[in-house]
């Protein structure tokens, strides 16, 4: 029995101890992804991911696992950009992450859409999709709170301007990272509908 207890007290020693290393561990990815935030990220998409202009995406409470990816498919060169690919070339693997993870902590404040009329009829779009085009519900896929998954992004609360950019890019086969589903879909939307449902997921 004293054999018994003290190979207990040694597992809940070491579970502790393994408990304690692995939140220092968190705590020190934390701080150097703050520290490579606030030294690169920041100038374009804030200090806490909130954006500098709406030509940026916003970060703040993006899943993780989606801004890695797009992080090392900038650096790969699967998704273009001039300027991120300078921004993440010397960037490893767990930094990436760690960067992920931090902006996914981080929250932002909603906003009303700039117009309502516009957004309403994004929001039919986006739940409904067109019968009469073959556009199916955004919904289906980034779910009706567009909150998204690990594998598909958050688009509540994004700025109309860079999301349109985006749907744009997919129209037109030029981002090719992604979901190719979403170069069918995109084709199919015409400007109008994608400026309002980047419109409607900007008040989300």
């Amino acid at each position: 029995m004293k054999q018994i207890a003290k190979a207990t007290r040694a597992l809940v020693a070491l579970g502790t101890l393994m408990a304690w290393a692995g939140a220092t561990h968190a705590q020190a990815d934390e701080a150097r992804a703050k520290k490579i935030v606030s030294g690169v990220c920041f100038v374009c998409h804030g200090a806490e991911g909130e954006s500098s202009s709406e030509q940026f995406p916003r970060l703040a409470g993006q899943h993780w696992e989606y801004i890695a990816k797009q992080l090392e498919n900038f650096k790969s060169g699967k998704r273009k950009s001039s300027a991120m690919a300078g921004m993440v070339a010397t960037l490893k693997p767990d930094e990436m992450v760690a960067i992920g993870k931090y902006f996914e902590k981080q929250t932002l404040q909603a906003e009303p859409p700039k117009d309502p009329g516009l957004a309403a009829v994004g929001r039919y779009i986006y739940h409904s999709g067109n019968k009469f085009s073959g556009v199916p519900s955004c919904a289906s896929c980034h779910g009706p709170d567009a909150l998204g998954t690990a594998a598909l992004p958050r688009l509540a609360s994004q700025f109309a301007v860079y999301t349109e950019a985006q749907l744009k890019l997919f129209s037109k086969r030029e981002r090719t990272n992604d979901n190719t589903v979403m170069h069918t879909i995109a084709g199919k939307l015409t400007p109008l509908e994608m400026a309002a449902v980047a419109e409607y997921l900007s008040g989300k």
